[in-house]
């Protein structure tokens, strides 16, 4: 059993139109190369603020619903999964939550993660903060939500280890080089796959990429094609150690039992100055 993924690298724009248009034609892309699920920046659809959003005002809401709903209605046409970027409007006053939106094979938006660890500059001028992790599955594969700076908790992709993901999608636009090394620590303690996706302005600092449940760089994207792809496959022998003995075991670790069964009651144990 495996799953096909593609990652992007697009270049952003503040014009939703032109956005959703791109997004499209790399889901084309993205088909004629057999993937079941794409997956795009942080914020990609309605601009990214800060970078190229200044005032939510300024946002053609109704264009980025519109090329939201072409968007999920390509999705269905081409029987592929899409993980969206996007800011995602609410009531106002609230400010909107940084979003992905989960767009299925058949066209639905299944369900949306929300940025729960916004930056100090987001959550004091342009977001919301979102409450819970978003976990789906897709041809037996489970896969998980992050948002870039989101890369500095590890306590949430540990979280995704233990609600059993395969592979975690972190779109984000980074702003230091030493994120990609983060990535790829978080993948290989965890024994996750992890898809990083972010906008091509980031090209100076890193190319979007897959990296394997042992933390290896195993695609990324080049810059005449804004899209990588890799086949996903559990019974890869390549990865047998890190999912078939160090994912178990580590999860046994951190339950404790075999630890504390093996706890000793000795003066030699106590007595943490002699030698």
């Amino acid at each position: 059993m495996t799953v096909r993924i593609a990652t992007t690298q697009p270049t952003a724009t503040a014009d939703a139109r032109e956005n959703g248009r791109k997004a499209r034609a790399l889901m084309r892309q993205a088909a004629k190369a057999h993937a079941n699920l794409i997956h795009f920046p942080e914020g990609f659809l309605s601009g990214y603020a800060k970078e190229q959003i200044a005032d939510w005002d300024d946002v053609d809401w109704a264009a980025v619903s519109d090329e939201a709903g072409k968007v999920a209605e390509l999705a269905a046409e081409l029987g592929m999964w899409v993980v969206l970027g996007s800011a995602h409007p609410l009531t106002p006053p609230h400010r909107p939550h940084n979003s992905l939106y989960v767009i299925s094979d058949r066209g639905r938006v299944v369900t949306r993660y929300d940025k729960r660890f916004c930056s100090n500059t987001e959550i004091t001028r342009f977001y919301s903060p979102g409450v819970e992790p978003v976990v789906f599955d897709v041809d037996g594969y489970r896969f998980g939500c992050a948002i870039c700076i989101e890369i500095n908790f590890p306590q949430l992709f540990a979280e995704y280890e233990r609600l059993g993901v395969d592979c975690l999608l972190l779109s984000a636009w980074p702003v230091d080089s030493i994120f990609f090394l983060k990535a790829q620590a978080h993948a290989g303690i965890n024994n996750y796959w992890l898809s990083l996706s972010v906008p091509q302005q980031s090209a100076n600092l890193m190319r979007s990429a897959i990296i394997g449940p042992d933390g290896s760089n195993l695609v990324s994207v080049e810059p005449t094609t804004e899209l990588a792809v890799l086949t996903l496959d559990r019974d890869a022998p390549e990865f047998h150690i890190a999912l078939d003995l160090a994912r178990p075991w580590r999860a046994e670790a951190n339950r404790g039992d075999i630890y504390r069964s093996r706890r000793v009651d000795d003066p030699r144990s106590a007595d943490r100055t002699s030698v």
